[in-house]
């Protein structure tokens, strides 16, 4: 038998990333890419009959979005108010 050594085709580069753990929306931002409609889930209600999900709409700045929330309607949310799955 005899012993194949070579590198298999589907060998992977590993990739080095510098992250700032002291800043959580820098964080969430390097960790998930958000999109226009997805969906997120909210860390709170906007108002307590609200659902716990929001529909992504547009980009308003780097750590700002427009959201629509069922049963409350349009909001302009940071990127900290969602959790990241």
């Amino acid at each position: 038998m005899k012993l194949d050594s070579s590198r298999p085709d589907c060998a992977t580069r590993l990739a080095w990333h510098n992250l700032d753990w002291s800043s959580k929306s820098d964080l969430k931002e390097s960790l998930h890419d958000f999109q226009p409609n997805s969906w997120v889930k909210l860390s709170e209600l906007p108002n307590p009959y609200s659902f716990d999900e929001a529909l992504l709409l547009c980009q308003v700045s780097r750590d700002q979005w427009l959201v629509w929330i069922p049963d409350h309607g349009e909001a302009q949310l940071h990127i900290s108010q969602f959790f990241v799955n």
